[in-house]
Protein backbone atom coordinates (compact mmCIF):
# COMPACT_ATOMS: atom_id res chain seq x y z
CA UNK A 1 0.00 0.00 0.00
CA UNK A 2 1.17 3.61 -0.89
CA UNK A 3 2.23 5.99 1.43
CA UNK A 4 0.47 8.91 1.62
CA UNK A 5 1.97 11.64 -0.09
CA UNK A 6 3.54 14.69 2.66
CA UNK A 7 1.04 17.53 2.79
CA UNK A 8 2.94 20.77 1.98
CA UNK A 9 3.09 23.40 4.26
CA UNK A 10 0.91 26.40 4.53
CA UNK A 11 2.00 30.03 3.40
CA UNK A 12 1.69 31.98 6.52
CA UNK A 13 -1.64 33.82 5.52
CA UNK A 14 -2.01 37.15 5.11
CA UNK A 15 -3.03 39.44 8.51
CA UNK A 16 -5.75 41.47 7.80
CA UNK A 17 -4.89 45.45 8.08
CA UNK A 18 -6.52 47.04 11.08
CA UNK A 19 -8.66 49.46 10.63
CA UNK A 20 -7.94 53.32 10.64
CA UNK A 21 -4.40 51.94 11.07
CA UNK A 22 -2.54 54.91 9.22
CA UNK A 23 -5.24 57.56 10.33
CA UNK A 24 -4.23 56.65 14.46
CA UNK A 25 -0.02 56.91 13.11
CA UNK A 26 -0.53 59.97 11.42
CA UNK A 27 -2.36 61.49 14.26
CA UNK A 28 0.34 60.86 16.67
CA UNK A 29 3.13 61.81 14.55
CA UNK A 30 1.31 65.23 14.33
CA UNK A 31 1.71 65.40 18.13
CA UNK A 32 4.62 63.91 18.59
CA UNK A 33 7.31 63.80 15.49
CA UNK A 34 10.76 64.10 16.04
CA UNK A 35 12.11 67.83 15.02
CA UNK A 36 15.07 66.70 12.93
CA UNK A 37 17.01 69.68 10.37
CA UNK A 38 15.56 67.59 7.38
CA UNK A 39 12.17 68.13 7.99
CA UNK A 40 9.98 70.74 7.13
CA UNK A 41 7.20 71.41 8.84
CA UNK A 42 4.46 74.42 9.33
CA UNK A 43 2.82 72.66 5.52
CA UNK A 44 6.00 73.60 3.42
CA UNK A 45 6.88 71.95 0.45
CA UNK A 46 9.54 69.23 0.73
CA UNK A 47 13.35 69.74 -0.53
CA UNK A 48 14.26 66.92 -2.44
CA UNK A 49 18.25 67.81 -2.03
CA UNK A 50 17.63 68.26 2.22
CA UNK A 51 15.73 64.54 2.23
CA UNK A 52 17.86 62.48 -0.30
CA UNK A 53 21.20 63.71 1.50
CA UNK A 54 19.68 62.92 4.96
CA UNK A 55 18.79 59.59 3.53
CA UNK A 56 21.99 58.73 2.26
CA UNK A 57 23.88 59.43 5.68
CA UNK A 58 20.94 57.79 7.29
CA UNK A 59 22.07 54.23 6.11
CA UNK A 60 23.34 52.13 8.50
CA UNK A 61 23.85 55.21 10.73
CA UNK A 62 21.73 56.81 13.81
CA UNK A 63 19.88 59.99 13.60
CA UNK A 64 21.89 61.56 16.83
CA UNK A 65 24.89 60.85 14.66
CA UNK A 66 23.76 62.12 11.38
CA UNK A 67 22.19 65.61 12.64
CA UNK A 68 26.13 67.56 12.80
CA UNK A 69 26.73 66.14 9.38
CA UNK A 70 23.76 67.08 7.91
CA UNK A 71 24.35 70.56 9.25
CA UNK A 72 28.07 70.83 7.95
CA UNK A 73 27.01 69.58 4.44
CA UNK A 74 24.22 71.82 4.09
CA UNK A 75 26.09 74.91 5.33
CA UNK A 76 29.10 74.41 2.99
CA UNK A 77 26.83 72.55 0.23
CA UNK A 78 23.17 74.05 0.26
CA UNK A 79 22.44 72.67 -3.09
CA UNK A 80 22.78 69.96 -5.54
CA UNK A 81 24.83 71.91 -7.92
CA UNK A 82 27.05 73.12 -4.84
CA UNK A 83 27.40 69.55 -3.76
CA UNK A 84 28.72 68.84 -7.40
CA UNK A 85 30.44 71.44 -7.44
CA UNK A 86 32.89 70.33 -4.73
CA UNK A 87 35.99 68.50 -5.00
CA UNK A 88 35.59 65.04 -4.34
CA UNK A 89 38.31 65.06 -1.38
CA UNK A 90 36.60 67.74 0.48
CA UNK A 91 33.40 65.70 0.90
CA UNK A 92 35.22 62.86 2.08
CA UNK A 93 36.84 64.89 4.50
CA UNK A 94 33.63 66.49 5.55
CA UNK A 95 32.23 62.99 5.71
CA UNK A 96 34.85 61.28 7.57
CA UNK A 97 33.63 59.47 10.41
CA UNK A 98 30.41 58.45 9.58
CA UNK A 99 31.42 55.10 8.02
CA UNK A 100 30.73 53.45 4.97
CA UNK A 101 32.38 55.72 2.79
CA UNK A 102 30.99 54.31 -0.55
CA UNK A 103 28.43 56.06 0.76
CA UNK A 104 30.31 59.29 0.29
CA UNK A 105 31.60 58.42 -3.14
CA UNK A 106 28.04 58.03 -4.10
CA UNK A 107 26.72 61.22 -2.39
CA UNK A 108 28.91 62.96 -5.19
CA UNK A 109 28.71 60.94 -7.89
CA UNK A 110 24.65 61.15 -7.68
CA UNK A 111 25.32 65.11 -7.07
CA UNK A 112 26.86 65.25 -10.40
CA UNK A 113 24.69 63.29 -11.96
CA UNK A 114 21.68 65.41 -10.96
CA UNK A 115 23.22 68.19 -11.57
CA UNK A 116 24.40 67.44 -14.75
CA UNK A 117 22.24 65.17 -17.00
CA UNK A 118 19.02 66.09 -14.82
CA UNK A 119 19.27 70.24 -14.46
CA UNK A 120 19.46 69.48 -11.02
CA UNK A 121 16.30 67.77 -10.50
CA UNK A 122 15.11 64.95 -8.59
CA UNK A 123 13.58 61.89 -10.28
CA UNK A 124 10.36 61.21 -8.46
CA UNK A 125 9.55 57.87 -8.79
CA UNK A 126 10.94 55.00 -7.13
CA UNK A 127 12.65 53.53 -10.40
CA UNK A 128 13.72 56.68 -11.52
CA UNK A 129 15.81 57.03 -7.97
CA UNK A 130 16.93 53.62 -7.84
CA UNK A 131 18.86 54.12 -11.25
CA UNK A 132 20.93 57.25 -9.52
CA UNK A 133 24.73 56.32 -7.84
CA UNK A 134 23.84 54.84 -3.98
CA UNK A 135 20.19 54.79 -4.13
CA UNK A 136 18.51 51.23 -3.56
CA UNK A 137 15.15 50.09 -3.34
CA UNK A 138 14.34 51.29 0.49
CA UNK A 139 16.11 54.64 0.07
CA UNK A 140 14.56 55.53 -3.19
CA UNK A 141 11.18 54.44 -1.24
CA UNK A 142 11.88 57.15 0.88
CA UNK A 143 12.55 60.01 -1.43
CA UNK A 144 9.61 59.32 -3.48
CA UNK A 145 7.39 59.25 -0.44
CA UNK A 146 8.75 62.18 1.38
CA UNK A 147 10.24 64.51 -1.43
CA UNK A 148 7.34 63.69 -3.65
CA UNK A 149 4.01 62.39 -2.14
CA UNK A 150 4.54 58.55 -3.41
CA UNK A 151 2.70 55.73 -2.17
CA UNK A 152 5.76 54.15 -1.26
CA UNK A 153 6.91 51.63 1.63
CA UNK A 154 10.01 52.53 3.20
CA UNK A 155 10.94 49.31 4.96
CA UNK A 156 14.13 49.89 7.08
CA UNK A 157 14.89 47.89 10.37
CA UNK A 158 12.56 50.40 12.50
CA UNK A 159 9.96 49.28 9.99
CA UNK A 160 10.51 45.64 9.95
CA UNK A 161 10.30 45.46 13.98
CA UNK A 162 7.28 47.78 13.65
CA UNK A 163 5.39 45.63 11.55
CA UNK A 164 6.55 41.98 12.68
CA UNK A 165 5.15 43.27 16.26
CA UNK A 166 1.77 44.83 14.84
CA UNK A 167 0.96 41.63 13.09
CA UNK A 168 2.95 39.46 15.51
CA UNK A 169 5.04 37.46 12.70
CA UNK A 170 7.11 35.24 14.62
CA UNK A 171 9.21 34.18 11.55
CA UNK A 172 12.65 34.50 11.75
CA UNK A 173 14.71 37.46 9.94
CA UNK A 174 15.92 37.61 7.14
CA UNK A 175 13.08 34.73 5.63
CA UNK A 176 10.48 36.84 7.14
CA UNK A 177 11.77 40.05 5.09
CA UNK A 178 9.40 39.67 2.55
CA UNK A 179 6.36 38.91 4.34
CA UNK A 180 7.06 41.84 6.18
CA UNK A 181 7.89 44.21 3.56
CA UNK A 182 4.33 43.33 1.95
CA UNK A 183 2.47 43.68 4.82
CA UNK A 184 4.11 47.34 5.45
CA UNK A 185 3.40 48.27 1.88
CA UNK A 186 -0.24 47.55 2.14
CA UNK A 187 -0.36 49.42 5.42
CA UNK A 188 0.91 52.60 3.56
CA UNK A 189 -1.91 55.08 2.58
CA UNK A 190 -2.58 56.96 -0.14
CA UNK A 191 -3.33 60.37 1.56
CA UNK A 192 0.03 61.89 3.64
CA UNK A 193 2.58 58.99 2.62
CA UNK A 194 5.83 61.35 3.30
CA UNK A 195 4.55 61.74 6.54
CA UNK A 196 3.83 57.96 7.09
CA UNK A 197 6.66 56.91 6.18
CA UNK A 198 8.29 59.49 8.82
CA UNK A 199 5.68 58.29 11.43
CA UNK A 200 7.08 54.84 11.09
CA UNK A 201 10.13 55.25 11.31
CA UNK A 202 9.68 57.37 14.65
CA UNK A 203 7.60 54.87 16.22
CA UNK A 204 10.09 52.44 16.10
CA UNK A 205 12.90 54.87 16.58
CA UNK A 206 11.26 55.86 19.87
CA UNK A 207 8.30 53.79 21.47
CA UNK A 208 8.65 50.70 19.72
CA UNK A 209 11.97 50.18 20.25
CA UNK A 210 14.12 46.88 19.96
CA UNK A 211 14.39 46.68 24.25
CA UNK A 212 12.01 47.40 26.55
CA UNK A 213 8.84 48.68 24.19
CA UNK A 214 6.67 51.33 25.47
CA UNK A 215 3.39 49.75 24.36
CA UNK A 216 1.12 51.75 26.91
CA UNK A 217 2.09 55.05 24.69
CA UNK A 218 1.95 53.35 21.59
CA UNK A 219 -0.94 54.74 19.16
CA UNK A 220 -0.96 51.20 17.86
CA UNK A 221 -1.40 49.64 21.12
CA UNK A 222 -4.83 48.83 21.02
CA UNK A 223 -4.55 46.68 17.18
CA UNK A 224 -0.77 45.20 17.94
CA UNK A 225 -1.19 41.74 17.51
CA UNK A 226 2.10 40.98 19.66
CA UNK A 227 1.14 43.58 22.26
CA UNK A 228 -1.98 41.26 23.05
CA UNK A 229 -0.46 37.67 23.12
CA UNK A 230 2.70 39.48 25.29
CA UNK A 231 5.32 38.61 22.46
CA UNK A 232 6.47 42.17 21.51
CA UNK A 233 9.54 42.56 23.27
CA UNK A 234 10.69 39.18 21.89
CA UNK A 235 10.03 40.11 18.31
CA UNK A 236 10.94 40.33 15.37
CA UNK A 237 12.71 36.80 15.62
CA UNK A 238 16.00 37.14 14.24
CA UNK A 239 18.29 34.00 13.64
CA UNK A 240 21.51 32.85 15.19
CA UNK A 241 23.65 35.65 14.14
CA UNK A 242 27.13 33.97 13.09
CA UNK A 243 30.42 34.49 14.68
CA UNK A 244 32.24 37.83 13.08
CA UNK A 245 35.87 36.17 11.80
CA UNK A 246 39.04 38.38 12.45
CA UNK A 247 40.95 39.83 9.73
CA UNK A 248 45.03 40.57 11.00
CA UNK A 249 46.93 43.09 9.20
CA UNK A 250 50.42 45.60 9.74
CA UNK A 251 49.86 49.85 9.73
CA UNK A 252 53.29 51.44 8.72
CA UNK A 253 53.39 54.88 10.39
CA UNK A 254 56.67 55.87 8.34
CA UNK A 255 57.41 59.53 9.61
CA UNK A 256 59.92 62.36 7.64
CA UNK A 257 62.76 64.16 9.94
CA UNK A 258 60.62 67.19 9.99
CA UNK A 259 57.64 64.63 11.44
CA UNK A 260 55.74 64.56 8.20
CA UNK A 261 53.63 60.69 8.04
CA UNK A 262 53.41 59.61 4.98
CA UNK A 263 49.71 58.72 3.91
CA UNK A 264 48.56 57.08 0.46
CA UNK A 265 45.00 57.04 -1.03
CA UNK A 266 43.36 53.04 -1.06
CA UNK A 267 41.94 51.94 -4.46
CA UNK A 268 38.12 53.49 -5.37
CA UNK A 269 36.34 49.93 -4.60
CA UNK A 270 36.56 47.76 -2.01
CA UNK A 271 36.45 48.63 1.69
CA UNK A 272 37.35 52.40 2.31
CA UNK A 273 37.35 52.72 -1.38
CA UNK A 274 39.35 56.40 -2.17
CA UNK A 275 39.91 57.38 1.02
CA UNK A 276 43.64 58.23 2.55
CA UNK A 277 45.32 55.84 4.47
CA UNK A 278 48.31 55.03 6.90
CA UNK A 279 49.56 52.03 4.50
CA UNK A 280 48.95 48.48 5.40
CA UNK A 281 49.56 45.18 4.41
CA UNK A 282 46.90 43.39 3.28
CA UNK A 283 44.06 41.93 5.92
CA UNK A 284 43.97 38.39 6.29
CA UNK A 285 42.93 35.44 8.88
CA UNK A 286 46.18 34.48 9.99
CA UNK A 287 48.35 37.06 12.05
CA UNK A 288 51.47 39.00 10.66
CA UNK A 289 54.94 38.28 11.45
CA UNK A 290 56.83 41.51 11.30
CA UNK A 291 59.63 40.68 8.55
CA UNK A 292 57.14 38.75 6.48
CA UNK A 293 55.05 41.86 6.38
CA UNK A 294 57.65 43.94 5.12
CA UNK A 295 57.12 43.21 1.78
CA UNK A 296 54.73 45.42 1.82
CA UNK A 297 56.26 48.03 3.83
CA UNK A 298 55.81 51.47 1.69
CA UNK A 299 59.89 52.26 1.97
CA UNK A 300 63.16 51.09 3.65
CA UNK A 301 63.29 51.32 7.57
CA UNK A 302 64.28 49.73 10.74
CA UNK A 303 60.77 49.11 11.64
CA UNK A 304 59.81 48.45 15.05
CA UNK A 305 56.07 47.08 15.96
CA UNK A 306 54.52 49.41 18.96
CA UNK A 307 52.86 47.78 22.11
CA UNK A 308 49.13 47.02 21.62
CA UNK A 309 46.65 46.68 18.87
CA UNK A 310 44.02 49.00 16.80
CA UNK A 311 40.88 47.12 16.82
CA UNK A 312 38.02 48.01 14.42
CA UNK A 313 34.44 46.65 13.34
CA UNK A 314 33.16 46.35 9.69
CA UNK A 315 30.12 44.69 9.07
CA UNK A 316 31.13 40.99 8.43
CA UNK A 317 34.44 40.97 10.29
CA UNK A 318 36.51 42.69 12.57
CA UNK A 319 40.29 43.97 11.73
CA UNK A 320 43.53 43.73 14.14
CA UNK A 321 45.53 46.28 13.10
CA UNK A 322 49.56 45.92 14.65
CA UNK A 323 51.13 49.40 14.08
CA UNK A 324 55.31 49.60 13.14
CA UNK A 325 57.06 52.80 13.50
CA UNK A 326 59.72 53.83 11.27
CA UNK A 327 61.76 56.75 10.06
CA UNK A 328 62.43 57.79 6.26
CA UNK A 329 65.91 58.04 5.22
CA UNK A 330 66.21 57.71 1.72
CA UNK A 331 65.59 61.01 -0.35
CA UNK A 332 63.97 59.51 -3.23
CA UNK A 333 60.15 59.76 -3.42
CA UNK A 334 57.67 56.96 -2.38
CA UNK A 335 54.25 56.04 -3.39
CA UNK A 336 52.30 58.25 -1.33
CA UNK A 337 52.50 61.93 -0.13
CA UNK A 338 53.70 63.45 3.30
CA UNK A 339 51.40 65.47 5.45
CA UNK A 340 52.45 67.06 8.61
CA UNK A 341 51.04 66.03 11.48
CA UNK A 342 48.90 69.74 12.71
CA UNK A 343 47.37 68.74 9.28
CA UNK A 344 46.07 65.19 10.03
CA UNK A 345 42.42 66.55 11.17
CA UNK A 346 41.59 67.84 7.88
CA UNK A 347 42.20 64.52 5.79
CA UNK A 348 40.03 62.74 4.73
CA UNK A 349 41.00 59.92 6.85
CA UNK A 350 38.35 57.41 7.85
CA UNK A 351 38.04 56.04 11.74
CA UNK A 352 39.98 53.30 11.58
CA UNK A 353 43.05 55.02 10.50
CA UNK A 354 42.19 57.56 12.72
CA UNK A 355 42.75 55.40 15.60
CA UNK A 356 46.11 54.19 13.98
CA UNK A 357 46.95 57.60 14.11
CA UNK A 358 45.94 58.17 17.74
CA UNK A 359 47.80 54.59 18.62
CA UNK A 360 51.31 55.58 17.28
CA UNK A 361 50.94 59.32 18.97
CA UNK A 362 50.26 57.74 22.07
CA UNK A 363 52.84 54.97 21.98
CA UNK A 364 55.37 57.67 20.64
CA UNK A 365 54.92 60.07 22.85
Amino acid sequence: MLAPMPQARRAPESAPIPKHAARRLLAWYDASARELPWRERGGAPPDPYRVWLSEIMLQQTRVAAVVPYFAEFIRRWPTVEALAAAPLDEVLAAWAGLGYYARARNLHACARRVAGELGGKFPATEEGLCALPGIGPYTAAAIAAIAFGARAAAVDGNVLRVIARLFAVEEPLPAAKPRLAALAKALTPATRPGDYAQAIMDLGATLCAPRDPDCGACPWRGICAARARGIAARLPVRAAKRTRPIRRGIAFWAQRGDGAVLLRRRPDSGLLGGMMEIPSTPWRAEPWELDEALDAAPLASRWRLLPGTVGHDFTHFRLELAVAAGRAREARKVPGEWCALDELSARALPTLMRKVTRHALASLA
